[in-house]
């Protein structure tokens, strides 16, 4: 939902509302709030993102930003009441003090920030994996300032994810983006870079004479004014049936060997016409993808070409193939193979693989193999065995005893691959 239009079948709970009029992105949570739009929002990022990484959430104003921390506490898995936090000008020490212990990169908690101003400068934290965008970023000053937030580099941390609700996405094909976030300017309220307004200032706040400042830190873009003097905000509750039109609410973007944003249709076409340098028909894709070793050397190839693990994770969604092994996005591009689940690979070759070993050795690969279902590929990674094998057994040495030796273990461990992936036939 880009816009709204209030009618006579939708519910006033409060405030005042126009009839008829088009509310746009930029008045969403500022003139007019609708509730399922957000929980839907925040329900979109928090099925994508890792919950474990450190997250930050741009919102429209401070009561927004509230909202958005309780909608996250709602959903989140983690049991620690502070997993999500707001920390704007109204959050004072306990704001500054949360932000803290964010930047500390050796703690997860608080693993989300909410905000709607405060953070898009001055946030030293380096291993910010997401940044959720929920309001307009009109200035592309801020924009940079914010993308910003999330280059910092980290030890393991070689990229980050923007989920964008609001089509900032934009700015990057604008002709002032040069991909280095700019110098804050000097703000004309209190004449520092960068900004204090929100900061608790030695004296009161000229503008509204509280100390920590209240105020707004831009002039309201509605009234013009500072503080803000719309009135006050509407809460509209859906008629039955309109939250099913919210879809399609977050863009992705790809990006050219250029460096420039290109089309989903632009990346798939250029990773269709790559393929070939890589394998040249199914049955050499299959025998690639049956070998953990191979199969990382394809998986490291596409990356060095673009086509790394992000990319193709985000054509998973595209192809609604979330539970499908990363082979059928490849067989899918290079050969229009109808993509299966990751349920239905195991389910459809279990039998044959079991049929090479004994009794011990398919209780280890049916929890291999459930743990394939569950995460993916990368947990048929030769790297991964020492932990599947502590995970089930509690230690190698008990493994050991229970399986054979640790050469023998990882003959089994590479070779049931091979059933896994080659067609029947081929047996």
């Amino acid at each position: 939902m880009d816009d709204y239009v209030y009618t006579s079948d939708d519910q006033l709970i409060e405030g005042e509302i126009e009839e008829g009029k088009r509310y746009t992105e930029d008045d969403f949570n500022k003139i007019i709030e609708i509730k399922e739009r957000e929980k839907y929002r925040v329900k979109l990022f928090m099925e994508m993102i890792d919950q474990g990484e450190k997250t930050l959430v741009f919102c429209a104003i401070q009561e927004h930003a509230l909202a958005v921390r309780d909608l996250v506490n709602q959903m989140k898995t983690s049991t620690d009441p502070n997993y999500c936090v707001r920390v704007t000008a109204n959050d004072g020490a306990l704001g500054e003090q949360h932000l803290r212990t964010f930047q500390d990169n050796e703690k997860t908690i608080p693993t989300i920030l909410t905000t709607s101003q405060k953070l898009s400068t001055g946030v030293d934290a380096r291993n910010i994996r997401n940044i959720v965008l929920m309001r307009p970023i009109n200035s592309m000053i801020e924009f940079k300032q914010i993308i910003g937030r999330g280059t910092r580099l980290f030890d393991g941390k070689d990229y980050f994810t923007i989920y964008d609700f609001v089509k900032a996405y934009l700015h990057f094909s604008d002709p002032e983006w040069d991909g280095e976030p700019l110098e804050p300017e000097v703000c004309n309220t209190c004449h520092q870079s960068p900004c204090i307004c929100e900061k608790e200032p030695p004296q009161p706040c000229p503008v509204c004479g509280q100390s920590p400042c209240r105020c707004d830190p831009e002039p309201c873009p509605n009234c013009g004014k500072r503080p803000c003097e719309c009135p006050k905000k509407a809460k509209i509750k859906l008629a039955d049936g309109k939250e099913i039109t919210i879809q399609h609410m977050s863009a992705t973007s790809f990006w050219g060997a250029d460096g420039k944003p290109i089309s989903a249709a632009e990346f798939l076409n250029n990773l269709f016409g790559d393929l070939p340098e890589f394998f040249k028909d199914e049955d050499e894709l299959r025998r690639i993808w049956s070998q953990p070793d191979t199969r990382k050397t394809l998986l490291n190839g596409l990356s060095e070409k673009g086509y790394g693990d992000e990319q193709l994770i985000e054509i998973k969604r595209m192809i609604d193939a979330e539970n499908s092994d990363l082979f059928d996005v490849l067989a899918y591009i290079a050969f229009a193979l109808n993509p299966i689940t990751r349920k239905e690979r195991v389910e459809t070759n279990k039998g044959r693989i079991f049929s090479h070993y004994d009794d011990k050795q398919q209780a280890f690969l049916d929890f291999v193999l459930s743990q394939y279902i569950k995460e993916g590929v990368q947990e048929l990674d030769q790297a991964k065995l020492p932990d599947l094998l502590e995970l089930k057994y509690h230690a190698i040495s008990d493994a050991a005893a229970e399986l054979g030796s640790v050469a023998s273990i990882r003959d089994m461990f590479t070779g049931f691959q091979r059933y896994l992936y080659e067609q029947q036939s081929a047996e």
